[in-house]
Order: C-alpha cells, then structure tokens, then sequence
C-alpha cells in the first residue's frame, strides 16, 4: 500500500480534482485497475472516463468475454476513442452492439482475429459510430459485402480499412466501400482471393486520397486493374503486390509515370518484372526506401545500377532468389547515393553468384544493421568476419552447411554428411 489512509487523504486534499485527473490519464490500463482499489476516492479517479480514451487489451487480457467490453464500454461511453480488441476470440456481435451504441465517438477500432464478430457488427457500427476513421477486420472470415456496404452508408469519415484474408468479399462489396468512403487513404485486401480487376477499377475511380494498398495473394489481380489504381491514385505511397504472379512490366511503368510520391513497393514472387521495368520506376520514383524484390527472378545487376544512381533514400532492399544478381551489382549499390546513410537492411538468401567481395562492397554502408545470406555458397566466415571489423553492430545471418566427409580409403560405401541423411 503507497499510502496510508492520512497521506492519501492529504494528497486529496492538496491537489484539486482536475489535477489528479490529468495525472490518472498517463497511467495504462492495468495501473488505473490497481490505483481503483486504493481507496473509494481514487476508484472514483481511476474510473472516471476521461481516463479510458485510448484501451489496448492485447497486451493484458485476451482471454476476455464480450460483457468485459460491454462494461467498459459503458463506463468510458462517449470518452472512448481508441479500442484494440485484437485478438480477444471471445468478444461477439451482441458485446459490439453495447459498444457501438455506448461509444459513438470511436474512431479507431481493432478487431483483428477478432473470428466470432459477423456483418451484424458493422451494421452496428455503421448504426452508432460515425465518427469512426480507422477499422481493422483482418482475419475476421465471417465478413462479407454486407459489412462493406454497411460501413459505406454510416462511416463516411473512414481513412484506413483493414479486411486482410476476409475472404468473402468480393467486388460487389468494394463497389459499395469506395462509394460511400472515398476518403480511403489506407486499404489492406490481403488475403482476398475473390477479387479481381473489376475491384481495382472501382477503387482508382473513387479513392483520389489512397496512400497505401496491400494486396498480397490477390491471385486474380493483373495489369488491368493496377494500372487504374495507379491511373487514379496519384498520391500512392505504399504498394504491396507480392504474389500477384500476373503482372508485368507495365506495372512498373505505371507507377514511375503516375506515383512519383510511391515509398514502398512490395513485389515478391513476381517473376514476370524484369530490369526494363525497374529502370523505369527508378527513374521516375526518387523517393523509394523499401522494396521487396524477392524471386523476381529475372532482374540482373542492371536492376541494382538503376537504384543506386535515381533512390537516394533506399533503406530496405530484399534481393533473396534473385540468382542473376552478382558482386558487380552489390558493388554499384555499396557506391550509391542511399549507401553510406541510409541502407539499413539487404537480403541476399540463396543468391549464388555473390561471393565475399559483395561483402566488401558494403563495409562503407555505415546504417547497415543486417544482411541475411543463406545458402550463399560462396560466402565464407572468413568473409563475414571481415565485415564485422567494419560494422560490429551488424547482425548477419547466414549458414554453413557441414563438410561432407570423404569417402572411407579402400571401401565400396559412399558416405554422406548428416545433413543428406536428414533429408
């Protein structure tokens, strides 16, 4: 106990209700718990609802059931702004239905894996909170168009929308999304396999604002429908492609000739993009810190030339499968504008032309904190160790696969190493 009954009632009497308030509110939610079985008069304190405007429960309870939230919710009421409920399997449609109705202020609600909650929770949602700028539905695979459609006649304010892997949404639903939220400045369709070109048109129509775009694994999706985003989206900052093995160089010519602003660009496993398509986006987009190139199978040093004269803010560049890449190519990157002060991180896994001169390349990247190299044949410890005398806080990680031993003088059995007997 911190206090005793006389010190805290001094501590009471000495500072006015506002001020022990404003002190309150800087405490976490686990710390407002404790501090309301103090005493009658700081559970009062504790509990009052300007103290619950920002809630996280991820990193206290997860375990909860939906009348916790209920509970909450009528405590906070219209204080309320920020809830994350990310994770909590046990919260349904009915305990989200009391919050919507208690909490018509919220703007920034986490429903992540959220598995219970249905298209009854936006329509509540869209009923109560209208004010709500940012919503995050990923993993929740009972969503369908109704939600979406729900959502865009009573959340007109949306920003950012998060429907990862809610994989009954189709383009019927983002027709109606995009309608009513044109606002959108942040959508992730990861994970949305229905969806196809048709989605894409709609949103490049209607979304002049979008900033960012994830649409990983969206296996229908090919030029057609990027081009319009990028057509229509001129402020686009982050895009993540990565697994749309349908699209091609024109992609890139897109982006370089209408998103100069574009940031991050996620295109593994994109085996059609070749360096034609780089050299252009590089031209064009000065501003690039992070690419994912990993099985872009066909780019060659070529790609890492471009880069190195036109991205002067690279930070993050994963190279990993890229088999055409050589030490000539990390060399013009380890000599590059963005070298010295801004690469942070280079994946180079399981490309097996580069030897421990790629690593010589980069001792002068003084930001380099990591640099992943498995199953680089030719990179030896001896190498790594050399490096390290130059950036010591670098983390590399890399394997050595065990010698095979020779065979047995004068016996007819081959051996093999531990690793072949493994597999």
């Amino acid at each position: 106990q911190m206090f005793s009954n006389n010190d805290e009632a001094v501590i009471n009497k000495k500072l006015p209700k506002e001020l022990l308030l404003r002190i309150f509110s800087f405490l976490d939610v686990v710390t407002l718990c404790r501090c309301a079985q103090v005493s009658r008069a700081w559970n009062v304190l504790a509990l009052d609802g300007s103290n619950w405007q920002r809630i996280d429960l991820f990193d206290f309870q997860r375990d909860i059931e939906g009348r916790v939230v209920e509970n909450i919710s009528k405590r906070c009421g219209g204080f309320l702004r920020k809830l994350s409920l990310r994770g909590c399997l046990g919260v349904g449609d009915n305990a989200l239905r009391t919050f919507a109705q208690n909490c018509r202020n919220i703007e920034v609600l986490n429903l992540n894996g959220c598995t219970k909650i249905t298209d009854a929770t936006c329509t509540s949602l869209s009923k109560f909170c209208s004010k709500l700028r940012h919503l995050d539905l990923a993993s929740c695979t009972s969503i369908t168009n109704l939600s979406l459609k729900a959502l865009s006649e009573g959340c007109p304010l949306l920003e950012q929308l998060i429907i990862s892997w809610c994989d009954q949404v189709t383009k019927d639903g983002i027709q109606a999304l995009v309608r009513g939220c044109g606002g959108l400045k942040a959508l992730s369709l990861k994970g949305c396999t229905q969806l196809e070109d048709e989605a894409l048109k709609y949103i490049g129509a209607h979304c002049p604002e979008l900033v960012t775009l994830n649409l990983q694994t969206c296996l229908q999706i090919t030029d057609e429908g990027l081009i319009t985003i990028c057509r229509g989206c001129h402020k686009l900052q982050s895009l993540c492609a990565s697994g749309c093995s349908n699209i091609t160089d024109a992609i890139l010519n897109a982006l370089g000739q209408n998103c100069p602003r574009l940031r991050i660009l996620e295109v593994a496993r994109c085996s059609q993009l070749t360096d034609v398509g780089f050299t252009t986006l590089a031209r064009n987009c000065h501003e690039l810190e992070k690419m994912d190139l990993e099985e872009c199978v066909q780019i060659t040093d070529s790609t890492l030339i471009q880069l190195s004269i036109h991205c002067p803010r690279l930070q993050v560049l994963s190279l990993s499968h890229c088999e055409l890449i050589t030490d000539d190519g990390i060399r013009h990157l380890g000599n590059g504008a963005c070298a010295h002060d801004r690469l942070e991180v280079i994946e180079l896994d399981n490309c097996p032309l580069i030897t421990d001169a790629s690593l010589e390349h980069l001792k002068s990247c003084h930001s380099l904190e990591r640099i992943e190299l498995y199953d680089c044949q030719q990179i030896t410890r001896a190498g790594i160790k050399r490096l390290r005398t130059h950036l010591p806080n670098i983390k590399v990680h890399a394997y050595f696969a065990p010698v095979t031993p020779p065979p047995s003088v004068g016996g007819s059995r081959q051996r093999f190493c531990r690793c072949c007997i493994i597999l």
